[in-house]
């Protein structure tokens, strides 16, 4: 409310009572400051009307709803991955003498068949890996039981083998293999390893070739796998007669 100041004048001998009211500075300096914010408001809207501009923000805080949500997938779904793996069979490094991998692994598959009670699930031996194979089993007593008493395996490595770390030993791609008949061939794995032979006959379908030993007295066709033979020289001549 205004205020009032009351003075009494004299007039024609009489008191006369003269009312002043004082100007309402509350009441301007209110409107001065509905007057600022609008300005404000205007000048953030940018010329566009508070309704596009709401419409706006609940846009933009649906989209960032969404974003939130598929986070939230892909955390979860990380969690349900290292849960996974946490739950697999951890693997363990057998070290064996060189060149014998293939009969320790022999060796402690058919160790397995009479110790059920050993929880061991694979025996992985990687393609041109020496001195290592691999056994997936469920601990690492399990492990050691299996190679203990084995020949040529020498112990289990103290560190557990990721399966990320020997994946890409493990993936088998085919390759187009150059062998032809006649062909002067090395045994590069099994009992005849390191032995020269003659491709004698080839089988694709089996991936199968019938050998015979260079150095042998009597030649005996051998059948290996393709990939259990290393072509060293070509006779273009014997091939030729054939």
């Amino acid at each position: 409310m205004a205020e009032e100041n009351t003075d009494f004048e004299e007039s024609d001998g009489s008191m006369v009572e003269v009312s002043e009211k004082k100007p309402q500075k509350s009441e301007n300096k209110e409107r001065s400051q509905d007057s600022a914010e609008s300005r404000l408001e205007r000048a953030m809207l940018g010329g566009r009307k508070k309704e596009e501009i709401d419409e706006h923000v609940k846009k933009v805080q649906e989209e960032m709803e969404e974003k939130s949500e598929e986070d939230r997938e892909k955390v979860k779904e990380i969690k349900e991955s290292k849960e996974n793996s946490e739950n697999e069979p951890p693997i363990f490094a057998l070290r064996t003498t060189a060149n014998r991998e293939d009969q320790v692994m022999d060796f402690i598959t058919g160790n397995l068949v009479k110790k059920t009670e050993i929880r061991v699930y694979s025996v992985i031996r990687p393609h041109g890996m020496r001195g290592y194979i691999f056994v997936e089993a469920e601990t690492r007593q399990d492990a050691e039981l299996s190679a203990q008493g084995i020949p040529y395996a020498r112990g289990i490595l103290p560190a557990v083998v990721k399966y990320n770390e020997i994946e890409h030993m493990l993936e088998q791609v085919k390759h187009e293999v150059d062998i032809r008949k006649n062909d002067i061939a090395e045994i590069i794995s099994g009992p005849f390893k390191r032995e020269k032979c003659k491709i004698t006959r080839i089988d694709k379908a089996k991936e199968e070739v019938v050998v015979e030993l260079l150095e042998a007295a009597v030649p005996i066709p051998i059948t290996v796998k393709m990939d259990a033979v290393k072509v060293i020289r070509r006779d273009n001549e014997e091939t030729k007669e054939e």
